[in-house]
């Protein structure tokens, strides 16, 4: 019987892995196995930067509420206990937006914050 070689799959494989190596500098792009191993290293930094990407996030809208809050004649921290304290439930995102867009809507929930007990 005939050996049956993977030629075809090893080819596919290989372009597959060449093609995500598209513009990286020098043998990265060209030579599989310097390819292989940069796409795998890649992958990684993809990932990391999924998760790394929520934190710069969340802490980009802290900052904003936190520059608001204070132009308001308060800070963060009793902002937020405030808040939690009055039973408004919204996200620093949002909150955020509404720093931004909406800064009479953001001055009542300040004063809302401040008058909760």
């Amino acid at each position: 019987m005939a050996r049956i070689k993977g030629a075809m799959m090893t080819r596919k494989r290989r372009k597959k892995t060449l093609k995500l190596a598209k513009g990286y500098w020098g043998s990265k792009s060209k030579h599989f196995k310097m390819a292989k191993q940069q796409v795998m290293k890649s992958g990684n930094y993809a990932f990391v930067g999924r998760k790394a990407k929520k934190r710069d996030f969340r802490r980009l809208w802290i900052a904003r509420i936190n520059a608001a809050c204070r132009a308001q004649g308060t800070n963060y921290s009793t902002f937020m206990n405030g808040l939690k304290k009055a039973g408004i439930d919204l996200n620093r995102k949002m909150l955020s937006e509404m720093a931004i867009n909406d800064s009479a809507s953001f001055a009542k929930l300040v004063e809302t914050a401040k008058t909760a007990k």
